[in-house]
């Protein structure tokens, strides 16, 4: 992919952070996502080890919006929402849907088309891999059909939780602040 392509899919980008900063103007994520964007022309790449590279990642509910689907993590070991790497798609919403689909078999929909949340996660030392970050970028998406979802090799488990009860499960403020979020608009 061209520099010129990179850079207009960037400016994409950092179009949506700037509408979500003005959503959410107090949270302090926004600023730190925009400058690694800005500094790095090959963020949406697996291979950027500078300081990491851009993830996407989804919060699926179910369609009465009242259960979301966590997936227990196969290399993390912990319950988490869906998602994964860019791997060069420079569309996050297209990049969270693939994710969500390839991990749970389910047909999804976005609930809303601008970005949920934000997130800023390090990874550790894995192998080759040196520790990094993941510069996550979250939509809210919904289920479009049948709950029935199937484990891929990803995961050791997927399970719909209530989402009243998603903090027994993982009591991150990272996906706390997703579950706050996702009952304002989820009503």
């Amino acid at each position: 992919m061209g520099q010129n392509t990179y850079l207009m899919n960037r400016n994409k980008l950092l179009t949506m952070l700037h509408t979500y900063g003005r959503r959410f103007p107090t949270e302090k994520t926004t600023e730190r996502f925009q400058s690694f964007v800005v500094a790095q022309p090959r963020c949406f790449e697996r291979n950027c080890w500078c300081d990491g590279h851009v993830t996407a990642s989804s919060l699926v509910l179910n369609e009465p919006r009242t259960h979301t689907l966590l997936t227990r993590h196969a290399k993390l070991r912990k319950w988490l929402q869906l998602g994964g790497h860019c791997d060069g798609d420079v569309n996050p919403l297209r990049v969270a849907q693939r994710e969500a689909m390839e991990e749970s078999g389910l047909d999804v929909i976005p609930i809303m088309n601008e970005v949920f949340d934000l997130d800023i996660h390090e990874i550790p030392v894995r192998g080759d891999e040196p520790a990094h970050y993941h510069y996550d970028v979250r939509f809210a998406l919904q289920i479009n059909g049948s709950d029935v979802y199937r484990i891929s090799g990803e995961s050791l488990d997927l399970r719909w939780v209530l989402l009243d009860e998603v903090s027994k499960y993982n009591s991150e403020e990272s996906i706390l602040r997703m579950i706050h979020k996702i009952r304002s608009i989820a009503r």
